[in-house]
């Protein structure tokens, strides 16, 4: 008698699929959801260095804006025609062929807008080793947004105690806190923001000096020189057109503008246990805020995605596709 047959499980695996490049923001009807595919529950033997993953956070971002072709310069292109999202997520290990990584492990990184993904690039894949927060501060304060706004300011701004700091789109996930480390570090702290609301919870939640509705002022340079009477050190810059401008014509003597844009945090990821060790203590003493909005369900991720661009989300947007 010959060896029993082993069945392979499978399941179905529900994806958001990009329906082509795009140009600008993404729109809910840019993608669809299809629930027709299966994947294996086990890595294909003849695959080295890869890992199935199960999807639990998955973050929407700014950057995921599109390009209408394949642009080689960034890390990946979230739209490509007839494929699944890229994005950062939170995910946990089910097989590994990499030596990294085991079954069991909790993971954040580049990964796919599924249920299950199969990730052959582990690069950017980072274990989780810090488990008495939640989960979902992977896409966020203790991922790549967290890890922005810390190169960001501390590598790239390189600030000093007393300085004056400008933070435009402030209530995004970098904007709030890189508007807390500088409190922290003895700054004074402007930011702008959408919404009356959103004003009011840089002020109150983290701690800014001061905060204003960019759609309700009309002359940025005049609201600018009202703040910052003697100029700005750092201006941290999320939004170019009329606010880099302002800000441009109120940067003090050797002021630094850092552009979001103008650095890769991903040469920077080499400082990721220096990041932790000085976030860690910050979020458990309670000296950093947060605030997240979290939606369930895969099939809201396309709604998700827009409302980020359109102003929608009270905090860092995430989804929740499963719990661990």
């Amino acid at each position: 008698m010959g060896e029993p047959k082993v069945v392979e499980e499978k399941v179905r695996n529900k994806k958001v699929v990009a329906k082509d490049y795009i140009s600008g923001n993404p729109k809910e009807t840019d993608m669809y959801l299809t629930t027709s595919s299966t994947i294996s529950l086990k890595l294909p033997s003849d695959l080295s260095n890869s890992v199935l993953v199960k999807n639990l956070y998955l973050s929407c971002d700014p950057f995921m804006r599109g390009t209408k072709i394949s642009d080689r310069n960034r890390l990946f292109n979230t739209f490509a025609p007839d494929a699944v999202i890229t994005g950062y997520g939170v995910c946990k290990v089910l097989d590994s062929s990499h030596p990294n990584f085991k079954s069991g492990d909790l993971v954040w990184g580049v990964t796919k807008w599924e249920e299950y993904s199969v990730l052959t690039s582990t690069d950017s894949l980072f274990k989780i080793e810090h488990t008495d927060v939640p989960l979902s501060y992977y896409t966020g304060l203790l991922g790549m947004p967290g890890m922005t706004a810390y190169v960001g300011f501390y590598e790239v701004g390189t600030p000093k105690k007393g300085d004056y700091v400008f933070i435009s789109s402030a209530f995004g996930a970098v904007g709030q806190l890189v508007g807390q480390l500088a409190k922290l570090m003895g700054c004074y702290v402007v930011g702008s923001a959408g919404s009356n609301e959103k004003v009011e919870i840089l002020k109150n939640k983290f701690g800014f000096d001061a905060a204003f509705n960019y759609k309700e002022e009309y002359d940025l340079d005049a609201t600018l020189k009202r703040y910052f009477p003697e100029g700005i050190d750092i201006y941290f810059e999320n939004v170019g057109g009329d606010m880099l401008e302002a800000a441009l014509l109120n940067m003090r003597r050797r002021g630094r503008i850092v552009r979001i844009e103008a650095f890769t945090v991903f040469d920077y990821y080499h400082l990721y246990s220096e990041f932790l060790d000085t976030m860690m203590p910050y979020i458990r003493e309670g000296k950093v805020s947060y605030v997240e909005a979290i939606v369930e369900g895969l099939e809201n991720g396309p709604t998700a995605l827009e409302g980020i661009f359109t102003g929608r989300n009270p905090g860092k947007q995430v989804i929740l596709v499963a719990q661990e």
